[in-house]
């Protein structure tokens, strides 16, 4: 059994600042969702909550947390069902890049990424589990990425944690089916959506920071945050394990398939044939 509707509801939603989160929170606002939102800036948050106020929430409850931060996550956790009494659907979606080659990045650069993309995806599903469970008729969705499927040079370190958020958020699932819990559990992969996801991520020194903003609001960022939204939320409500969003990610993922691994072989020749023009 799955969630047939955010109405009543009390919704978690990390990375509530902008992009997904924010249209993810703005589409439960104006379906009377009671909000839990959280994100690490203040002056985004608070935007949001504004926007959502606007779109007709009656509660919104809102933090600043670094999902980082377990101590942080299950504080939030606690505070969250102090306040609202329960929790019915918990979206993980705060996450941040870190271009650039492998040999190119940091190791303070590697642990950024690792500690918001994998282990806020971690701390948020373990302190929220219990809850979804105690709900009767919970869900988890864990926003993974196309890059959670297939891999793409200069985005090792995101790419590892994508891949990661899949692995676990698979894993959970099998576990909650085993166990016979009513929790259903979605794992999202998006393409490029028009979000500050590159604007605000670090980039390995030397590299053009303004060039590769620029190719991704102008070239790969097609779909908008609403739409995503959309997609995810509906995903979620069905139960289902999966959820592609985009038609890149649609493409991408169904020609990495066909090709086996050798799509890596593709993807290099693509691009250096892109670096050389």
């Amino acid at each position: 059994m799955s969630l047939s509707t955010v109405a009543d509801k009390v919704i978690v939603i990390t990375g509530a600042g902008s992009g997904i989160g924010r249209a993810l929170a703005l589409r439960c606002a104006r379906a009377g969702a009671l909000l839990a939102l959280a994100d690490w800036d203040a002056g985004r948050l608070a935007e949001t909550v504004g926007l959502v106020r606007e779109a007709g929430a009656t509660t919104v409850c809102h933090d600043l947390v670094d999902v980082s931060d377990r101590a942080a996550v299950a504080a939030w956790a606690s505070a969250v069902v102090e306040r609202l009494g329960r929790v019915d659907l918990v979206v993980n979606n705060a996450g941040v890049t870190a271009t650039g080659d492998f040999t190119d990045l940091t190791y303070d650069d590697l642990d950024w990424i690792v500690g918001v993309n994998f282990y806020g995806v971690v701390h948020g599903s373990k302190e929220f589990l219990p809850h979804l469970i105690a709900s009767g008729n919970g869900a988890l969705v864990n926003i993974s990425s196309l890059f959670g499927l297939v891999s793409a040079p200069g985005q090792s370190a995101y790419n590892a944690t994508k891949y990661a958020v899949r692995g676990l958020t698979e894993a959970i699932r099998e576990e909650m089916l085993i166990a016979g819990h009513p929790v259903t559990v979605t794992c999202v992969h998006p393409g490029g959506i028009r979000t500050g996801i590159s604007r605000h991520g670090r980039k390995a020194a030397g590299l053009d920071g303004a060039r590769i903003d620029a190719l991704f609001d102008d070239r790969l960022a097609r779909m908008s945050p609403d739409r995503a939204a959309e997609i995810i939320l509906a995903g979620a409500l069905a139960g289902k394990p999966r959820v592609l969003v985009g038609l890149d990610a649609h493409v991408i993922h169904h020609a990495a398939r066909l090709l086996g691994a050798r799509y890596q072989d593709v993807v290099a020749r693509l691009h250096r044939r892109a670096g050389a023009s």
